[in-house]
């Protein structure tokens, strides 16, 4: 279950209110890149993409945290009764189902460390999932760039990028231009 566009809006900008932050228009940005691309790919409803796009990081309502956020978001959207959205706001953070791929500093408990590590060995990954895991490795507060820069400007940020998390972006972004038949830049420029 999913809320509508008006209702994600709002859980978005109540969020905001807790938190601001360039999160918000880096989801806004990730939402609407998702819409994009989901209408060039066949089978893909381009509402709900950008709805799972807007509240993929809705767990910053909670504060300022790294890793929390992805957890934080998960139980926030499930008490609501939004399953999909609280699947994507923990699987956005790991294209590679390997909890030490994440970039971030691990700022929760042991229990919830495992609890994250065995909810994402739980999911199998369908295209929302890869989709705005792709839209993530994209979307900066200011716009979309190309996945290398995006990719690039988190390895300065915290230091480093895992080369599987890095490939695997790059693999998701040829999967989404073989889909649509043509590219990002094309779709998203």
């Amino acid at each position: 279950m999913i809320p509508n566009r008006n209702s994600a809006m709002h859980l978005l900008d109540e969020a905001y209110e807790l938190n601001p932050g360039p999160w918000k228009a880096h989801s806004l940005v990730t939402a609407e890149c998702a819409e994009k691309i989901a209408a060039c790919c066949p089978g893909m409803d381009s509402e709900k993409a950008f709805i799972l796009g807007l509240l993929h990081d809705i767990g910053r309502r909670f504060g300022v945290t790294q890793l929390a956020h992805v957890i934080d978001g998960y139980d926030y959207l499930m008490t609501l009764g939004f399953d999909e959205p609280a699947r994507i706001s923990l699987t956005h953070s790991f294209a590679v189902k390997d909890i030490h791929t994440c970039i971030v500093r691990p700022d929760v408990s042991e229990a919830d460390y495992q609890r994250i590590s065995d909810l994402i060995d739980s999911f199998d990954y369908d295209d929302y999932d890869r989709l705005i895991q792709l839209c993530d490795s994209i979307a900066m507060a200011e716009g979309p760039t190309d996945i290398v820069t995006r990719m690039s400007d988190v390895k300065n940020r915290y230091g480093f990028y895992p080369q599987k998390k890095w490939d695997k972006h790059l693999e998701l972004q040829e999967y989404f231009e073989d889909k649509m038949g043509k590219s990002l830049k094309e779709v998203l420029f």
